[in-house]
């Protein structure tokens, strides 16, 4: 008998991040170096507990924040989001709109409905490679194609993304090219940021192409690591200050990462007529999300409580990378090459060429036999038919781990990768 499910039923596949979950949750003496969770000791429990408190003292504040509200999301959080955006970026005023910002239930909805929203099945999304494997995981379940474009430690390699718009005209495929998605800050999973100048050139390069598209191409910019910044250097402005951005740039962003994850609220800032087309797909999901939630970070953002738990968070991580970055330059092999990151949860490590880190290599299953575990590389590439996906890297999380697991999982990791390199 045929199966009732869906083409999408039967097409999306199990995503990575639930497996590497449930091994995490399933053993516990593993040392999870995988998953990209923020930090337990830093969570915001007292804040939290006095901004719920304080709202809910009174029925004049409880009762709005415990009924219904709008599918656009709070006005007052979208008008501080708005702000709050337009500060980081040094007081330009191009895009940031209250009346564009759509509140979600974390970027990951914000993403899944921006894309419900562009792409048919067989459509085309270019994408940093490697890039954030769980967005790969949604392109996966809608049936659109994923086109890899070099990644270098400043952004995009622009010769290839230019080479790749070419090859896409000449095919006659340029037709289905919906939007090109980048992770821009620290990015999760090579720690990589991209400079304006880059953005600048991409925006330039996709609006070069879209007369022989016939159609906008857009470019999406993921910020989820912008506010974990914990270097010293100067932070780069969003792709929303550069001219052109309120008609192309579809901007992502979330309160998850740099407040508290369980919060689940992102936000995202688009241009017509994509906006809309959001909004009506996000009433048939929800209709609104949290209310309580939104009440609880728009209190956050106006009492100064946000910055301070943002601080809090940075220093945190700056503590972790530092013993993580110690720990790989004692105990990995010195021709290891590794990314480290200003900012973010992450680094990535290139083991040399021939060695597999993959999900079925020794490597890996001798690391879950040693108690660590990371994330293979070969996940974080785009099923791309024109390249082979690299086997030989992996990403390496400090975000969630203690000081002490950190040092015992790299030696770990360490000693497995001494016997294979």
């Amino acid at each position: 008998m045929k199966t009732a499910l869906s083409a999408l039923g039967r097409r999306t596949a199990p995503p990575p991040i639930s497996w590497l979950m449930k091994t995490a949750l399933a053993r516990p003496k593993l040392i999870s170096l995988a998953a990209g969770f923020t930090d337990n000791a830093t969570l915001p429990v007292e804040f939290s507990r006095q901004l719920l408190n304080g709202l809910l003292r009174s029925p004049k504040t409880g009762r709005p924040a415990l009924q219904y509200g709008t599918t656009a999301g709070e006005s007052h959080l979208r008008q501080l989001t708005a702000a709050h955006l337009q500060k980081l970026d040094g007081g330009h005023d191009r895009a940031h709109a209250p009346e564009r910002t759509i509140i979600t239930g974390g970027s990951q909805q914000f993403l899944y409905m921006m894309i419900e929203a562009l792409c048919d099945e067989g459509d085309i999304v270019l994408v940093e490679d490697p890039t954030y494997f769980v967005f790969l995981s949604i392109l996966q379940s809608r049936g659109i194609r994923a086109r890899g474009v070099k990644l270098e430690r400043d952004g995009l390699d622009l010769a290839h993304l230019e080479k790749i718009l070419a090859g896409l005209k000449k095919s006659g495929e340029l037709r289905r090219l919906k939007a090109l998605y980048l992770v821009s800050y620290f990015q999760n999973p090579t720690g990589a940021t991209t400079t304006l100048a880059k953005k600048r050139a991409v925006l330039k390069l996709l609006k070069k192409y879209e007369r022989a598209a016939g159609h906008p191409i857009y470019l999406i910019e993921d910020a989820a690591y912008r506010e974990l910044r914990f270097d010293h250097g100067v932070d780069v402005p969003t792709s929303l200050t550069l001219a052109g951005a309120k008609t192309r740039v579809i901007y992502a962003g979330t309160y998850s990462k740099p407040f508290a994850t369980g919060v689940r609220v992102g936000f995202g800032i688009l241009p017509e007529p994509v906006y809309t087309a959001v909004l009506r797909i996000k009433g048939n999901h929800d209709f609104g999300t949290a209310n309580l939630l939104q009440h609880l970070l728009a209190r956050a953002l106006a009492s100064g409580v946000y910055d301070r738990q943002v601080a809090k968070a940075r220093k945190n991580y700056a503590r972790k990378a530092a013993v993580m970055k110690r720990a790989l330059a004692e105990h990995f092999p010195a021709n290891v090459e590794i990314w480290a990151a200003g900012g973010g949860l992450y680094f990535w490590a290139r083991l040399p060429k021939g060695i597999s880190a993959g999900v079925n290599s020794e490597i890996f299953h001798a690391a879950l036999k040693n108690d660590v575990l990371y994330v293979p590389g070969e996940l974080c590439y785009a099923d791309d038919s024109s390249r082979r996906k690299p086997a030989n890297e992996m990403r390496i999380s400090f975000g969630n781990a203690s000081m002490n697991d950190i040092r015992k999982g790299i030696r770990r990791l360490g000693a497995v990768l001494r016997k294979f390199i």
